[in-house]
């Protein structure tokens, strides 16, 4: 059975509250402001999107590739939309203005589980708690520790919305059912990714305290499931995939360029194909014969920008009914016009071949290791000696614990809960991912005997 457009847009808010009435903005425009005032999203101005802990101010971090790529989001969501709305697929209360908003929404939020220094930050996790901290994992089922081995920020990010933001434990942000399900790149748990059982099994998104939120979400907006703990995507969920893909194959390679690592003519080599048959194709490019290279960027960006959204809007429309069969296996870009597919590949072999590995960003990803091992070990170590005989606790540990801050840890964290350790965990997990490079390789610093004294 397929999915249908009038339940997917489901605009009542998680834990079944009926979204209030406001004037001027929808319940989904609402999700998106709720979004970016969050202190969640605020911290990504200071969480690395490619380079760590630059100090050129032109480079691109989490807040900035994420703003991006919501107004990509935005106007790739209504002209799908309005498509819809002209063939009459939509219900007559939605508008495209609705699906730019919800799509603009998940954009926004697409990144915001993710840790300090990104996906570095993501496998330094992981390969503390499978070496020098499987320690901790030990009294957890295996679907816990499944969740803490192979930590994913994918599944982080519907922690934030859903549980560790604003209401904390008690539906996080109250977003709509919409969102929350646009949002949910990859519809399955941790251990469908450890067993292999899974399209993308390197990626998950959902960890088992989150797994009711998730049954809740599916059911309010009709995904389809197809097999434990796994559900098809939502439809919107490959727009804001593919406005993902569309900035970071181009700001990438603007950072690139920023840096001195990468030059125009490579660039501009795997981007012209896109535009070659614009009318102003001439124009432009005697523009560009005027300008330094750090100012062609910006000549060519909207241009490029837009011939990717109306491939994207295109191959959308085409294969709607794949999409709400749930039968779509690959991503919205491998539907595309070939110019565009083609281009944000290349894109994406070009920035993983010379600027992932720049020697200064490899040195501080090394250091990334040790910055999140230190804060694992010390704040893992004194939740640990909190849940057991409060009078074996050190004074360090008490001292670990009044900085993180009880608050921050489930209310129903104690002996008395099956799970109490898992939870524990995660909380300790939601107060690290949480922080900025600048704030975790301080307090690694200080946790070492190696920190600034002055207050």
């Amino acid at each position: 059975m397929a999915m249908n457009w009038n339940q997917l847009l489901c605009a009542e808010r998680l834990g079944k509250r009926v979204a209030k009435h406001e004037e001027g903005r929808s319940p989904f425009h609402s999700d998106h402001d709720k979004i970016i005032f969050s202190g969640a999203f605020r911290r990504l101005a200071r969480k690395t999107q490619v380079h760590p802990l630059a100090t050129n101010d032109h480079i691109h971090n989490r807040m900035t590739h994420s703003l991006e790529v919501a107004c990509v989001g935005r106007t790739l969501g209504i002209r799908v939309g309005q498509a819809l709305k002209d063939a009459g697929d939509l219900p007559d209360h939605i508008w495209p203005t609705d699906i730019g908003d919800i799509v603009q929404a998940t954009c926004l939020a697409h990144d915001i589980g993710n840790p300090p220094f990104g996906h570095t930050g993501e496998d330094a996790i992981r390969s503390w708690f499978q070496k020098d901290g499987a320690v901790f994992l030990e009294d957890l089922s295996p679907e816990e520790r499944d969740d803490i081995r192979v930590f994913e920020g994918n599944a982080q990010g519907l922690r934030v919305l859903t549980t560790s933001e604003y209401h904390q434990y008690h539906e996080g942000m109250r977003l709509t059912y919409a969102t929350l399900a646009s949002s949910m790149k990859y519809p399955w748990c941790s251990t469908a990714t450890v067993l292999n059982h899974r399209p993308k099994n390197n990626k998950y998104g959902v960890f088992q305290s989150e797994l009711g939120y998730f049954h809740e979400i599916a059911a309010k907006t009709g995904l389809i499931e197809k097999g434990k703990n796994w559900y098809c995507r939502h439809p919107l969920v490959y727009l804001m995939e593919a406005a993902d893909d569309f900035c970071y194959g181009i700001i990438d390679l603007e950072d690139g360029l920023e840096m001195g690592i990468l030059n125009w003519n490579e660039i501009y080599e795997l981007l012209r194909p896109v535009i070659e048959d614009s009318p102003q194709l001439a124009d432009l490019e005697r523009t560009l014969k005027k300008v330094n290279d750090g100012r062609k960027p910006a000549l060519v960006r909207g241009k490029v920008i837009d011939a990717f959204i109306n491939a994207g809007t295109d191959a959308f429309i085409k294969h709607q009914d794949a999409f709400l069969n749930g039968s779509v296996d690959g991503d919205l870009i491998s539907l595309c016009d070939p110019k565009v597919m083609t281009a944000v590949q290349a894109a994406k072999d070009l920035a993983k071949r010379k600027i992932f590995n720049h020697a200064r960003r490899v040195e501080l990803e090394i250091g990334a290791y040790a910055v999140i091992g230190t804060l694992l070990s010390t704040i893992c170590g004194a939740v640990y000696a909190s849940l057991g005989d409060p009078k074996q606790m050190t004074y360090k540990d008490n001292r670990v614990m009044a900085l993180i801050g009880d608050n921050n840890f489930h209310p129903n964290v104690s002996k008395r809960e099956k799970n109490y350790k898992y939870l524990a965990l995660m909380a300790v997990i939601d107060f690290i991912s949480g922080m900025t490079d600048n704030y975790a390789t301080n307090l690694a610093k200080q946790f070492n005997g190696m920190g600034d004294s002055r207050y």
